[in-house]
């Protein structure tokens, strides 16, 4: 089978839209909208998540939603809300003022850590399914929440590598593990934490269908190079996850046979 074969047949397939890039990416703490759009471009990603909070939806000053490609898919998110309720109001602004039915549904718990409350995020992921939404839920790496979360009707779930914008890396390989081993039919987008480009391709070697990321790049003393690395761990670590490693063995085995061989 060619590349572009391999390619094409690894593209992430979300609600009925297709992506060629595997790489979510966020438009907060760039130095300059300038940078932002060079790090958006490097990166291949087709999908950007935008801070309904913290942006003049109305258009009454220039903010970053002035600078994004216009191909690329917005994904609201509800970054800021501490309950339920104001995630909901927070989503149906952002389809009113957006025009989309997609939203990344965050509710915090905790602001301090910045950890998500599960059960807010679980009770607005009900209402807003069923309002249309689609719903793409941002939550602790458990697995028993994601299946509620996707029975709930979410075609995907967010669950975190480590703390939003720590950049610690995935804290937790052996949750994400148990998760696709158990969810072998659901999407799986791991969310926040991941700093760097061995951090993408870990989550991605673990299953990850695709990572959300965007302190890691915009933190980054150049955003578009980083940006660049982290397209290139991402189709990385999926083609490894796609492949299959070698299994892990105690003690060495020779890359050339011996059984044969000239004495």
């Amino acid at each position: 089978m060619s590349d572009s074969a391999r390619i094409e047949e690894s593209s992430l397939r979300l609600a009925g839209k297709e992506f060629g890039s595997r790489l979510i990416i966020g438009t907060g703490k760039y130095r300059s909208f300038s940078e932002m759009k060079e790090a958006h471009k490097a990166s291949g990603a087709e999908m950007v998540t935008v801070a309904v909070n913290r942006v003049p939806l109305d258009g009454s000053t220039e903010s970053f939603l002035d600078h994004l490609d216009p191909s690329m898919q917005i994904l609201p998110n509800t970054a800021g809300c501490f309950d339920s309720e104001h995630a909901i109001r927070t989503a149906r602004l952002a389809r009113e003022a957006l025009g989309t039915d997609w939203i990344k549904l965050e509710v915090i718990g905790d602001k301090t850590t910045l950890l998500p409350d599960n059960e807010q995020t679980l009770e607005a992921a009900k209402v807003l399914v069923a309002e249309g939404f689609i719903v793409l839920p941002y939550f602790s790496d458990d697995l028993i929440m994601a299946k509620k979360l996707l029975d709930a009707g979410c075609p995907a779930v967010m669950p975190l590598a480590a703390p939003i914008g720590s950049g610690l890396g995935v804290q937790n390989p052996a949750n994400l593990r148990i998760m696709r081993e158990q969810l072998k039919d659901a999407l799986i987008i791991v969310d926040a934490g991941v700093g760097t480009a061995s951090d993408a391709a870990i989550a991605m070697e673990l299953g990850a269908d695709a990572i959300l990321m965007n302190t890691a790049i915009a933190e980054a003393s150049d955003a578009p190079k980083m940006a660049r690395a982290m397209k290139l761990a991402v189709e990385a670590g999926r083609l490894a996850f796609e492949s299959g490693r070698m299994p892990k063995r105690l003690y060495a085995s020779a890359s050339s046979p011996i059984e044969g061989a000239i004495q």
